[in-house]
Parts: structure tokens; C-alpha cells; sequence
């Protein structure tokens, strides 16, 4: 019994096409640094949502955190999800 190819080429061409496209992004990505004061502050976050607009300036400021702990079974094994964002909108007149 012969084995058909063609699916299978199609399979591979779309697979390969996603992976170099990722490996190209991968190369264009710059690599970051580690600020402890930028840690420090995401760390002071309050969970939830927020924003604030000082009148001293024409911005608005925004943070955002969602922090859980998340178990597989009562006494499974867990993992804790950190996930905090930080944002600035400028605006001004020209």
C-alpha cells in the first residue's frame, strides 16, 4: 500500500513555515534588562484595576494586577500567575 505524501507535505510546509517565522522574530528580538526599581514597583501594584489623572499634567496613568494560585486537585501540585501591567497615555495639544 503506497503511502500518500501530499497531506503529509501540506502538514510539513505549514509547520515549517510557522517555525521560521518564529525563528525570525526570535532574531530580530532585542534582549532585555533586569531594573529592580522597575520589579520594586510592579511588586507595589494593588491587584485589580486603576487609573489615576494628575491635574498637574495632561496624562492618565493605569495599573493592572491579576495575582492567583492555581491547584490541580486539593492537594496537587500548584503554580502561582503574577501578572502586572503598568501604562501611561500623554496627551497635549499642537
Amino acid at each position: 500500500m503506497a503511502l500518500p505524501l501530499a497531506p503529509l507535505a501540506v502538514v510539513a510546509a505549514k509547520y515549517g513555515a510557522v517555525a521560521i517565522a518564529g525563528y525570525a522574530l526570535m532574531r530580530q528580538i532585542q534582549p532585555g534588562r533586569l531594573d529592580q526599581r522597575t520589579e520594586d514597583a510592579l511588586d507595589e501594584v494593588e491587584d485589580g484595576l486603576s487609573s489615576h489623572r494628575p491635574r498637574d499634567r495632561d496624562q492618565v496613568n493605569g495599573t493592572a494586577r491579576f495575582r492567583r494560585v492555581i491547584r490541580l486537585g486539593v492537594n496537587g501540585p500548584g503554580f502561582e500567575i503574577d501578572a502586572t501591567a503598568l501604562g501611561r497615555l500623554k496627551m497635549r495639544r499642537i
